[in-house]
């Protein structure tokens, strides 16, 4: 079994503690991991603190650290079937997953902001005759990485990206379940000519490793992705050390769907925004509001569909849902799905986690869940889709917004004009139209409310890596006199 160590100033080393992860479909490790102590955080900060001091790579010019990015990218693209075996193996997603959605996205990432970074500018800021005042953004210093498990390499990429291009240097730790394509990006790093110390990657548990380089002096801004409840503890973190951050956080994203949708295509991007990744997608569309108009067309289209779903080995090229991420995460579904029989009844389809050797749950709708209920106002993180009907747009969208969430929501109808005038009703970061669970590198995202707070991905992603310094030139004919 392959062992990794840290990869802390270019060079690959060695911990005295190991841990294995493993893979999800069958329960057996992939590989050994460093376990990272808070010495080896702070040996990982003094190197990316020494690169930022140094200027070896934020004093290059934007073309110049572009170049680089790009070059990732281009390796990344060139071992995308490595990339996506790895990340099929670690998390358990489905290989066509993998191949078609993760890994282009991360590699895709990378090349974007080598490109965006040379577009990057200040302002001109008219004041007076015989001033000059402008502003410039400059690299915030040491940024901490941390990234979640259901998505480890887009994740990391959607960080790295922004931050390098901006003149940053990076720790970054993956979660501890699914390191593997995270650790495997030092070795891109060093072939594509990213200089020593720009980016540290440690792997190890969150209390340790984790809770270390949060609390680190010697870091410049934190940016997490995960939970809700992780979520404070950034944020303590952070006023501690007086220093900024960033979150991506927890959802309960509510697809609504108008009287007047097409059944058969709403009920189509529903389950790709309830189901991709097995649902361990912060902005799943984890509950389904329907006009009961049309409540049980639309629940009869989606048992149906949600039957066809073929769930099994994940590397099986025809597989469309794999296993959960662990053993505890299966467990944590299958008891929300116990609360909901409790509070539901039983589901219309699924329910189940199917025996032998995997985390598999068997893709599972509730119909007429009550909006008391756990299942409706929690976060599952699983294949777990909850059907109520209201009555008119109204219901619809006060019930979209009673969540302490909001990061993302859709809306389904056949009159754009409608869609359009819903989504500024929405209280969410993203608002999709007639498809669900589609973001791009290009665009912001990020949440309202207990989401986060923060944008990553697009120009303002660019922009949250950075400062603004305003520099005003006193130009006029005589020197300022005051006394």
């Amino acid at each position: 079994m392959k062992e990794y160590g840290l990869f802390i100033d270019n060079q690959w080393h060695d911990t005295a503690q190991k841990f294995e992860s493993l893979n999800p479909a069958t329960g057996k490790p992939i590989g050994r991991f460093a376990a990272a102590d808070e010495a080896d955080v702070d040996r990982a900060v003094k190197s990316a603190r020494k690169a930022f001091d140094s200027g070896i790579w934020s004093g290059k010019t934007a073309m110049e650290r572009g170049k680089v990015l790009r070059k990732i990218a281009e390796i990344m693209e060139a071992r995308a079937e490595e990339f996506a075996v790895a990340e099929t193996l670690d998390t358990g997603k489905p290989i066509f997953e993998s191949r078609n959605v993760d890994i282009p996205i991360a590699y895709d990432s990378m090349e974007y902001y080598g490109c965006l970074i040379v577009d990057l500018v200040g302002r001109t800021i008219p004041i007076k005759e015989g001033v000059l005042d402008y502003t410039v953004r400059e690299p915030i210093g040491v940024i901490a990485a941390i990234t979640p498990w259901n998505f480890p390499l887009v994740l990391a990429c959607r960080k790295l990206g922004p931050a390098l291009a901006a003149g940053n240097t990076v720790v970054l730790k993956p979660a501890s379940v699914s390191p593997l394509t995270t650790i495997m990006l030092g070795e891109v790093f060093i072939e594509a000519g990213l200089p020593a110390g720009v980016v540290n990657i440690i792997t190890g548990s969150g209390s340790k490793a984790g809770n270390a380089l949060l609390h680190h002096p010697e870091v410049d801004k934190l940016s997490f992705t995960g939970s809700t409840e992780v979520g404070r503890n950034v944020v303590n973190a952070a006023a501690e050390g007086i220093c900024t951050c960033s979150l991506e956080l927890g959802g309960k994203s509510p697809a609504v769907v108008l009287a007047d949708a097409d059944i058969d295509a709403t009920a189509d991007g529903i389950l790709f925004g309830a189901f991709l990744n097995q649902g361990e997608c912060c902005c799943a569309a984890t509950r389904v509001l329907v006009d009961k108009k049309i409540h049980k067309q639309l629940v009869e289209a989606l048992v149906a569909k949600t039957k066809t779903i073929k769930v099994g080995d994940p590397s099986a090229e025809d597989t469309r849902m794999g296993p959960l991420i662990s053993a505890d995460q299966r467990d944590n579904v299958m008891s929300y799905i116990e609360k909901g029989i409790k509070q539901a009844g039983a589901p219309v389809v699924g329910g189940n986690a199917p025996a032998g050797d995997g985390y598999f749950v068997d893709a599972t709708i509730f119909d007429n869940v009550p909006v008391d209920s756990v299942i409706y106002r929690e976060e599952i993180f699983g294949p777990v889709l909850t059907v109520t009907a209201f009555d008119g747009i109204d219901e619809l969208v006060t019930a979209a917004n009673d969540t302490p969430y909001g990061l993302a929501a859709s809306i389904w109808t056949a009159d754009t004009a409608t869609g359009q005038r819903l989504a500024a009703k929405i209280k969410a970061g993203t608002v999709w139209v007639n498809v669900h669970n589609f973001v791009f590198n290009q665009a912001p995202y990020g949440g309202l409310k207990q989401s986060g707070m923060g944008r990553e991905l697009g120009r303002e992603g660019l922009e949250a890596y950075t400062e603004v310094k305003n520099v005003i030139t006193w130009l006029g004919p005589d020197a300022m006199k005051w006394y």
